[in-house]
């Protein structure tokens, strides 16, 4: 039997986002992609529709997929508040995919990669008890955390990802990052010419997922 969905850290006080369309409501029917994030799924700084999940559900309308995809980022979100919010996220929206993005927060606060680790294998396991498909998304913390515990921080999902058989995207800001012009001034969010990259990131691993279940 899995554990009760109890949270291990204080969530970040956070914004709530709306859902990516307005039309969920109008495809009942439809395959969900939910999408359970932070600030950097949530568009942070920029017009929604110009993040990289509003662009990930145009591309899959491009391609006729009868997908419809739900953004539940929420700025400042930790793997705690994901693990306080999946209960009701699963039972309202029953989705056949699962995009996790989490825990770039927690990093930052400097909770344990132990603990951050056992959390999303509890959040995967949740979901997968629940007969969603999972993608995992990999995060990088800034260099001046230190070495050892960046390291630790990165590693922690290649691992949670072998523990639990999902699909992993190793790193969501791979090819922006480095690009201080592709990163808001803050030096944490990438701006939007940065969020086609990023959906190109993303798009071969949750693209075999989407093809198999239309």
């Amino acid at each position: 039997m899995l554990p009760p969905l109890t949270a291990t850290f204080e969530a970040l006080p956070s914004v709530p986002v709306a859902a990516t369309s307005s039309a969920a409501t109008e495809h009942l029917d439809s395959p969900v992609l939910l999408v359970l994030g932070d600030s950097l799924s949530a568009a942070y700084g920029l017009p929604l529709d110009q993040g990289w999940v509003n662009l990930l559900q145009n591309r899959i309308r491009e391609q006729d997929l009868p997908h419809q995809v739900v953004n539940a980022a929420i700025s400042g979100d930790t793997v705690a508040g994901g693990l306080s919010r999946l209960p009701t996220l699963l039972a309202d929206h029953r989705p056949k995919i699962l995009l996790i993005e989490l825990g770039a927060n927690d990093g930052l606060r400097g909770f344990p990669p132990s603990r951050i680790e056992d959390d999303l294998v509890t959040l995967v396991e949740h979901a997968q008890a629940a007969d969603a498909q999972v993608v995992l998304i990999g995060l990088r913390l800034p260099p001046n955390y230190g070495s050892a515990y960046t390291e630790r921080f990165q590693r922690l999902f290649a691992t949670v990802a072998e523990r639990t058989g999902v699909n992993l995207v190793p790193r969501l800001l791979a090819g922006v990052a480095e690009d201080l012009a592709l990163m808001q001034a803050d030096g944490l969010h990438p701006t939007a010419e940065a969020q086609p990259i990023i959906l190109e990131t993303v798009w071969p691993v949750l693209a075999p997922l989407l093809h198999g279940a239309d």
